[in-house]
């Protein structure tokens, strides 16, 4: 479809939660903005183009730059009701950064295998799935990608506490592979 008039073509709808969006990233930009000075240095005998800063700098005061144009253009629109709905729908996402603090928080004290394997089926519940196939799914899951970054990738990962209460021969491959 043709716009009929420019007016037309550059029309702007806003969303549900765009004002909030929009001063949240504004806000934050503002922030980020002013810790500048003290993240990036100016080195002497350099030229402009070339100081460490410049481009966070530029990009910086384009990401203010841009989220207050699009403040301003969300505030200018005509208001659809929804804001705090959707609001609610963004905040709930957090419930799963929550999960994930807490699982970095348990594999330190119960190792990496229990840990994965109990998150692996957590989530699979948390998700509604309440089958026996899809839970031992899930802790092959968990299983699975402990050994693989574990015993073949060598990612260094710290052992659990509750190791340290196995028999000799079991701690030594625990804290080795599990």
């Amino acid at each position: 479809m043709i716009a009929k008039t420019l007016q037309d073509m550059f029309q702007r709808y806003r969303r549900p939660g765009d004002v909030v969006f929009a001063v949240l990233f504004l806000v934050f930009s503002v922030f980020l903005l002013s810790q500048l000075g003290e993240q990036t240095k100016v080195v002497k005998r350099t030229k402009w183009f070339a100081q460490p800063g410049l481009w966070p700098t530029v990009a910086l005061w384009m990401m203010v730059i841009f989220s207050f144009l699009h403040w301003l253009s969300s505030v200018m629109s005509e208001r659809i009701s929804g804001r705090w709905a959707e609001v609610g729908f963004w905040a709930r996402s957090f419930e799963y950064v929550a999960y994930f603090l807490i699982y970095v928080m348990l594999v330190p004290k119960l190792g990496y295998l229990p840990s994965t394997m109990l998150f692996a089926v957590f989530l699979t519940l948390r998700a509604g799935f309440r089958g026996a196939s899809t839970i031992a799914i899930a802790a092959a899951f968990g299983f699975v990608v402990t050994i693989v970054f574990r015993a073949f990738l060598q990612v260094k990962i710290p052992a659990g506490a509750i190791y340290e209460h196995f028999p000799e021969t079991i701690r030594a491959f625990a804290l080795t592979y599990l």
